[in-house]
Protein backbone atom coordinates (compact mmCIF):
# COMPACT_ATOMS: atom_id res chain seq x y z
CA UNK A 1 0.00 0.00 0.00
CA UNK A 2 1.21 3.75 -0.87
CA UNK A 3 2.22 6.25 1.66
CA UNK A 4 0.09 6.21 4.68
CA UNK A 5 -1.09 3.07 5.57
CA UNK A 6 2.82 2.01 7.06
CA UNK A 7 2.63 5.24 9.45
CA UNK A 8 3.94 2.75 11.80
CA UNK A 9 7.53 2.98 9.58
CA UNK A 10 7.49 6.99 9.58
CA UNK A 11 9.21 6.92 12.90
CA UNK A 12 12.24 5.34 10.85
CA UNK A 13 12.86 8.28 8.96
CA UNK A 14 16.91 8.64 8.10
CA UNK A 15 18.27 12.09 6.50
CA UNK A 16 19.28 12.04 3.33
CA UNK A 17 19.99 15.20 0.75
CA UNK A 18 17.24 14.78 -2.02
CA UNK A 19 17.75 15.14 -5.68
CA UNK A 20 15.08 16.86 -8.60
CA UNK A 21 15.11 15.11 -11.75
CA UNK A 22 13.43 16.76 -14.72
CA UNK A 23 12.16 15.56 -17.07
CA UNK A 24 14.54 15.31 -20.25
CA UNK A 25 11.70 15.86 -22.50
CA UNK A 26 11.32 19.77 -20.97
CA UNK A 27 11.41 21.81 -24.36
CA UNK A 28 12.49 25.29 -23.53
CA UNK A 29 12.34 26.31 -27.14
CA UNK A 30 8.44 25.68 -27.09
CA UNK A 31 6.63 28.60 -28.18
CA UNK A 32 3.09 29.16 -27.27
CA UNK A 33 0.43 32.15 -26.54
CA UNK A 34 0.09 30.56 -22.96
CA UNK A 35 2.39 30.69 -20.24
CA UNK A 36 4.32 28.16 -19.58
CA UNK A 37 2.91 25.18 -17.22
CA UNK A 38 4.46 23.36 -15.19
CA UNK A 39 2.58 19.86 -13.07
CA UNK A 40 3.57 18.69 -9.83
CA UNK A 41 2.93 14.94 -9.53
CA UNK A 42 1.34 13.16 -6.16
CA UNK A 43 2.81 11.36 -3.25
CA UNK A 44 4.88 8.09 -4.71
CA UNK A 45 4.87 9.12 -8.28
CA UNK A 46 7.08 10.79 -10.60
CA UNK A 47 7.21 13.36 -13.79
CA UNK A 48 6.38 10.60 -15.54
CA UNK A 49 3.58 9.01 -13.77
CA UNK A 50 0.62 10.35 -12.23
CA UNK A 51 -0.43 13.72 -14.55
CA UNK A 52 1.89 13.07 -17.31
CA UNK A 53 -0.78 12.12 -19.32
CA UNK A 54 -2.55 15.63 -19.11
CA UNK A 55 0.65 16.77 -19.41
CA UNK A 56 0.98 14.98 -22.64
CA UNK A 57 -2.84 16.28 -23.69
CA UNK A 58 -1.47 19.94 -22.71
CA UNK A 59 0.85 19.69 -25.04
CA UNK A 60 -1.15 18.84 -27.62
CA UNK A 61 -3.90 21.74 -26.31
CA UNK A 62 -0.65 24.11 -27.29
CA UNK A 63 0.65 25.12 -24.13
CA UNK A 64 4.40 24.37 -23.38
CA UNK A 65 4.68 21.79 -20.26
CA UNK A 66 7.33 21.11 -17.94
CA UNK A 67 8.05 18.69 -15.07
CA UNK A 68 10.32 17.00 -13.09
CA UNK A 69 10.50 14.69 -10.20
CA UNK A 70 11.24 16.37 -6.87
CA UNK A 71 10.93 14.65 -3.25
CA UNK A 72 12.95 12.13 -4.29
CA UNK A 73 15.45 9.96 -2.32
CA UNK A 74 18.86 9.71 -4.43
CA UNK A 75 18.89 5.55 -3.69
CA UNK A 76 14.60 5.98 -4.91
CA UNK A 77 14.85 8.10 -7.78
CA UNK A 78 11.82 6.23 -8.97
CA UNK A 79 9.69 7.40 -6.55
CA UNK A 80 9.16 11.01 -5.17
CA UNK A 81 7.56 12.82 -2.89
CA UNK A 82 8.35 11.41 0.37
CA UNK A 83 10.55 14.15 1.88
CA UNK A 84 9.58 16.70 4.01
CA UNK A 85 6.93 18.95 2.02
CA UNK A 86 9.33 22.19 2.62
CA UNK A 87 12.03 20.13 1.48
CA UNK A 88 10.31 19.28 -1.59
CA UNK A 89 8.69 22.96 -1.95
CA UNK A 90 12.68 24.46 -1.92
CA UNK A 91 13.30 22.01 -5.02
CA UNK A 92 10.16 23.01 -6.62
CA UNK A 93 11.15 26.58 -6.27
CA UNK A 94 14.23 25.82 -7.61
CA UNK A 95 12.36 24.20 -10.51
CA UNK A 96 9.97 27.52 -11.25
CA UNK A 97 12.97 29.78 -11.51
CA UNK A 98 14.68 27.38 -13.93
CA UNK A 99 11.65 27.40 -16.14
CA UNK A 100 11.00 31.03 -15.92
CA UNK A 101 14.58 31.43 -16.65
CA UNK A 102 15.32 29.17 -19.48
CA UNK A 103 11.75 30.28 -21.52
CA UNK A 104 12.52 33.47 -20.73
CA UNK A 105 9.17 34.27 -19.56
CA UNK A 106 8.04 36.25 -16.71
CA UNK A 107 4.73 34.46 -15.38
CA UNK A 108 4.59 30.40 -14.90
CA UNK A 109 0.65 28.46 -14.40
CA UNK A 110 0.83 25.67 -12.09
CA UNK A 111 -1.25 22.30 -12.13
CA UNK A 112 -1.10 19.68 -9.54
CA UNK A 113 -2.42 16.40 -8.41
CA UNK A 114 -2.94 15.14 -4.59
CA UNK A 115 0.69 16.02 -2.82
CA UNK A 116 1.19 17.78 -5.71
CA UNK A 117 -1.87 20.10 -5.65
CA UNK A 118 -0.77 21.23 -1.65
CA UNK A 119 2.88 22.14 -3.10
CA UNK A 120 0.98 24.23 -5.31
CA UNK A 121 -0.52 26.52 -2.92
CA UNK A 122 2.58 25.84 -0.29
CA UNK A 123 5.07 26.82 -2.80
CA UNK A 124 3.93 30.60 -3.56
CA UNK A 125 3.53 31.22 0.02
CA UNK A 126 6.73 30.11 1.84
CA UNK A 127 9.39 29.90 -0.92
CA UNK A 128 10.77 33.63 -1.50
CA UNK A 129 10.00 34.97 -4.88
CA UNK A 130 8.18 32.48 -6.02
CA UNK A 131 4.45 34.01 -5.77
CA UNK A 132 6.03 36.53 -8.23
CA UNK A 133 6.46 34.20 -11.01
CA UNK A 134 2.96 32.49 -10.89
CA UNK A 135 0.05 33.73 -12.24
CA UNK A 136 -2.81 30.90 -12.58
CA UNK A 137 -2.75 27.82 -10.15
CA UNK A 138 -4.92 24.62 -10.66
CA UNK A 139 -5.13 22.04 -8.12
CA UNK A 140 -6.59 18.80 -8.35
CA UNK A 141 -7.22 17.41 -5.36
CA UNK A 142 -5.11 19.10 -2.67
CA UNK A 143 -5.07 18.24 0.98
CA UNK A 144 -5.70 22.01 1.75
CA UNK A 145 -6.57 21.10 5.56
CA UNK A 146 -5.32 17.66 6.03
CA UNK A 147 -7.29 14.36 5.54
CA UNK A 148 -7.90 11.34 7.35
CA UNK A 149 -7.18 9.00 4.58
CA UNK A 150 -10.09 6.77 4.48
CA UNK A 151 -11.09 4.38 2.37
CA UNK A 152 -7.43 4.26 0.95
CA UNK A 153 -6.82 3.23 -2.84
CA UNK A 154 -3.12 3.54 -3.47
CA UNK A 155 -1.06 5.00 -6.37
CA UNK A 156 1.29 2.39 -6.11
CA UNK A 157 -0.73 -0.54 -6.75
CA UNK A 158 -2.21 1.35 -9.55
CA UNK A 159 1.38 2.19 -11.11
CA UNK A 160 2.73 -0.82 -10.26
CA UNK A 161 5.26 -0.13 -8.45
CA UNK A 162 3.82 -1.10 -4.89
CA UNK A 163 6.81 -2.94 -3.63
CA UNK A 164 9.39 -0.11 -4.56
CA UNK A 165 7.08 2.56 -2.14
CA UNK A 166 7.78 -0.58 0.37
CA UNK A 167 11.08 -0.37 0.01
CA UNK A 168 11.18 3.48 0.27
CA UNK A 169 9.10 3.04 3.46
CA UNK A 170 11.09 0.55 5.08
CA UNK A 171 14.28 2.26 4.44
CA UNK A 172 13.78 6.17 5.16
CA UNK A 173 9.85 6.63 6.16
CA UNK A 174 7.46 9.10 4.87
CA UNK A 175 7.81 12.92 6.28
CA UNK A 176 5.48 14.07 4.11
CA UNK A 177 2.88 11.74 4.74
CA UNK A 178 3.03 12.97 8.37
CA UNK A 179 2.84 16.66 7.67
CA UNK A 180 -0.31 16.27 5.45
CA UNK A 181 -2.20 14.43 7.74
CA UNK A 182 -4.58 15.77 9.79
CA UNK A 183 -2.59 17.88 12.33
CA UNK A 184 0.24 17.64 10.30
CA UNK A 185 3.05 20.53 10.74
CA UNK A 186 2.56 21.23 6.79
CA UNK A 187 -1.06 21.59 6.92
CA UNK A 188 -0.83 23.90 10.40
CA UNK A 189 1.65 25.84 8.14
CA UNK A 190 -0.59 26.30 5.14
CA UNK A 191 -3.32 27.12 7.34
CA UNK A 192 -1.55 29.45 9.86
CA UNK A 193 -4.07 32.57 9.72
CA UNK A 194 -2.98 34.66 6.67
CA UNK A 195 -3.86 33.66 3.01
CA UNK A 196 -3.25 30.82 1.17
CA UNK A 197 -3.37 32.60 -2.19
CA UNK A 198 -0.77 35.29 -2.82
CA UNK A 199 -1.39 38.53 -4.57
CA UNK A 200 -1.49 38.85 -8.09
CA UNK A 201 -1.95 34.39 -7.94
CA UNK A 202 -5.44 33.19 -9.28
CA UNK A 203 -6.69 29.49 -8.13
CA UNK A 204 -9.07 27.13 -9.21
CA UNK A 205 -9.37 23.91 -6.88
CA UNK A 206 -10.75 20.65 -8.51
CA UNK A 207 -12.15 18.36 -6.81
CA UNK A 208 -13.98 15.09 -6.96
CA UNK A 209 -17.30 14.45 -4.37
CA UNK A 210 -15.80 10.52 -4.75
CA UNK A 211 -12.45 11.30 -3.61
CA UNK A 212 -12.02 8.33 -1.59
CA UNK A 213 -7.99 9.33 -0.07
CA UNK A 214 -8.28 13.14 0.36
CA UNK A 215 -11.31 12.76 3.27
CA UNK A 216 -13.02 14.23 3.89
CA UNK A 217 -13.78 16.30 0.39
CA UNK A 218 -14.49 18.73 2.46
CA UNK A 219 -10.61 19.48 3.00
CA UNK A 220 -10.10 20.56 -0.44
CA UNK A 221 -11.16 23.85 -1.26
CA UNK A 222 -9.51 27.05 -0.38
CA UNK A 223 -12.27 29.51 1.11
CA UNK A 224 -11.23 32.84 -0.06
CA UNK A 225 -12.05 35.69 -2.10
CA UNK A 226 -11.41 34.70 -5.53
CA UNK A 227 -11.06 31.18 -5.87
CA UNK A 228 -12.80 29.03 -7.51
CA UNK A 229 -13.74 25.65 -5.94
CA UNK A 230 -14.88 23.34 -8.55
CA UNK A 231 -16.09 19.77 -8.58
CA UNK A 232 -16.34 17.80 -11.42
CA UNK A 233 -19.58 16.24 -10.76
CA UNK A 234 -21.12 20.22 -11.34
CA UNK A 235 -19.56 19.95 -14.25
CA UNK A 236 -20.51 16.15 -15.08
CA UNK A 237 -22.91 14.58 -12.77
CA UNK A 238 -22.46 10.73 -14.03
CA UNK A 239 -18.64 10.79 -13.75
CA UNK A 240 -17.69 8.67 -10.96
CA UNK A 241 -14.12 9.75 -10.30
CA UNK A 242 -12.12 8.89 -7.28
CA UNK A 243 -9.00 10.50 -6.44
CA UNK A 244 -6.17 8.63 -8.53
CA UNK A 245 -8.85 8.76 -11.43
CA UNK A 246 -8.42 12.93 -11.57
CA UNK A 247 -5.03 12.61 -12.79
CA UNK A 248 -6.41 10.85 -15.96
CA UNK A 249 -9.69 11.50 -16.30
CA UNK A 250 -10.46 13.98 -19.51
CA UNK A 251 -13.35 15.47 -17.56
CA UNK A 252 -11.11 16.85 -15.28
CA UNK A 253 -8.51 17.84 -18.21
CA UNK A 254 -11.17 20.29 -19.38
CA UNK A 255 -11.60 21.69 -16.59
CA UNK A 256 -8.15 21.97 -16.15
CA UNK A 257 -7.20 23.36 -19.80
CA UNK A 258 -10.46 26.05 -18.78
CA UNK A 259 -8.66 27.37 -15.76
CA UNK A 260 -5.42 27.95 -17.87
CA UNK A 261 -7.28 29.85 -20.11
CA UNK A 262 -9.71 31.54 -17.88
CA UNK A 263 -12.56 29.99 -19.17
CA UNK A 264 -15.35 29.79 -16.33
CA UNK A 265 -18.70 27.85 -18.33
CA UNK A 266 -18.56 24.55 -19.07
CA UNK A 267 -17.33 24.40 -22.80
CA UNK A 268 -16.66 20.64 -23.10
CA UNK A 269 -18.99 16.98 -23.73
CA UNK A 270 -18.67 15.08 -20.38
CA UNK A 271 -16.96 11.50 -21.68
CA UNK A 272 -18.43 8.60 -18.94
CA UNK A 273 -16.68 5.40 -17.70
CA UNK A 274 -13.48 4.96 -16.14
CA UNK A 275 -10.44 7.09 -16.78
CA UNK A 276 -8.81 4.20 -18.61
CA UNK A 277 -11.57 4.68 -21.28
CA UNK A 278 -11.97 8.36 -20.88
CA UNK A 279 -7.58 8.09 -21.49
CA UNK A 280 -8.24 5.64 -24.88
CA UNK A 281 -10.77 7.73 -26.48
CA UNK A 282 -8.64 10.43 -26.54
CA UNK A 283 -5.44 8.50 -27.79
CA UNK A 284 -7.51 7.26 -30.15
CA UNK A 285 -9.24 10.65 -31.49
Amino acid sequence: MLFFSVLSLLAATTLVSAILTPDPGNDYSCTSSHNPVITLHGLGATYYEDINFLGDWLKSQGFCVYRATYGAYPAFPLVGGFLPINESAAEIADFIKDVATNTGKSKIDLVGHSEGAFQSLYVPKFEAGISALVQRIVSIAPPTRGTNFANLITLAQDLGIDNLVQDVLHTFGCDACNDLVDGGAAIEQLNDGTPIVQPGNQLTVIISRNDELVTPTSTSPVNEAGVRNEYVQDYCPLDPVGHIGEAYDLNVWNMVKNALTDGTAKNFICVFGSPGKNLRIWMDA
